[in-house]
């Protein structure tokens, strides 16, 4: 079992950064390939970024690619997501999630996660 904790999130104008932080508890981080999903009211809840465990392979949505850097420090147990010039389409509350893997890949559906954080909302004004 392992808890996680997004923290980060805000309001903030068009243009703007924001970095999203998850702190993860109860096991071993190492083992685990994390990702960042969002969910907008009335949309269902889609894939933003996500990492690798080991070698630290990264995996962005188009649209947030250039844009958004996804990061771990497994020393720290957490995992960043990086959200620079910021558009209001991105506004929405941002989940982390884990999912127990022996394989070095990331993982862009929902269904393939095993823990989620309580998500934190992300906010920005045109």
């Amino acid at each position: 079992q392992v808890q996680l904790v997004e923290s980060g999130g805000g309001l903030v104008q068009a243009g703007g950064s924001l970095r999203l932080s998850c702190a993860a508890s109860g096991r071993t981080f190492s083992g685990y390939a994390m990702g960042w999903f969002r969910q907008a009211p009335g949309k269902e809840r889609e894939f933003v970024a996500a990492i690798s465990w080991g070698n630290g392979n990264t995996y962005e949505k188009d649209s947030v690619k250039g844009r958004f850097t996804i990061s771990r420090d497994n020393a720290k147990n957490t995992v960043y997501l990086q959200m620079n010039s910021l558009k209001p389409e991105d506004t929405a509350i941002y989940y982390c999630a884990a999912k127990t893997t022996s394989y070095e890949l990331g993982f862009t559906k929902v269904y393939e996660y095993d823990y989620w954080g309580q998500g934190t909302q992300v906010t920005v004004s045109s």
